[in-house]
């Protein structure tokens, strides 16, 4: 038999991970471990946060608004006075100043999020885990969202890959407004509302991503 002691420290050891419960059964001690649910370290699954997002869409579409991130680019331009140099910018951005307060909610919640309630890895196939490190040297893959051989200090260091963020961010960026949205508002909001434009940019999304995965990122790293 296990002594107390040895219970109390596997207790102790694995309740962070586990649920465990020792329990003794005639001349023996058997260590029955359960996985605990822990739903705020764990992804959600689809049929939770699905209908978590169809809530949050059928307020705003009952208060009239559209959540968007790519919109608050040309908010934020538009407030610092960029329309004196475009008219793309000349709107009354105040009406629009409560959807920055979602890029701020994402800030802090990210920041929360990254710092206390999360490990930062994150679960893909080791295949693909194999296949990033094998053909994009990333070999961070299944340990960290952001992959350090791109976003680390270090990678920053390289002018060839400020280029290459400074670029993409300017794409994707002012490219998702002029295509009026980003995947927020085409993928989320769009297709709740049925827009035919956005069924349109999402297929593009998913073309432009492919392509940029098999044929422009070998190219370029």
């Amino acid at each position: 038999m296990l002594p107390n002691v040895d219970k109390l420290i596997l207790n102790k050891y694995l309740s962070s991970v586990t649920k465990v419960t020792v329990f003794t059964l005639g001349k023996f001690d058997i260590c029955l471990k359960i996985k605990k649910m822990n739903w705020i370290y764990e992804p959600w699954p689809w049929y939770v946060a699905g209908p978590l997002i169809a809530l949050v869409m059928f307020i705003l579409l009952f208060v009239g608004k559209q959540f968007g991130m790519s919109s608050n680019l040309r908010t934020a331009c538009a407030a610092v006075g960029a329309g004196k140099a475009a008219d793309f910018f000349k709107f009354d951005w105040k009406a629009e100043r409560w959807n920055l307060m979602v890029v701020l909610g994402a800030i802090i919640g990210g920041f929360i999020a990254s710092n206390f309630m999360s490990d930062n890895t994150v679960e893909i196939n080791p295949e693909v885990a194999q296949q990033l490190s094998d053909d994009y040297n990333i070999t961070s893959g299944g340990e960290s969202y952001m992959p350090p051989e791109i976003f680390s200090t270090e990678a920053l260091s390289d002018p060839f890959t400020i280029i290459i963020l400074l670029v993409g961010g300017l794409l994707v960026g002012f490219g998702a407004r002029y295509a009026g949205g980003c995947t927020s508002g085409h993928a989320i909001s769009g297709l709740s509302n049925l827009q035919l434009p956005s069924l349109i940019a999402v297929i593009g999304f998913f073309i432009g991503g492919l392509v940029m995965v098999h044929l422009i990122y070998p190219l370029i790293f």
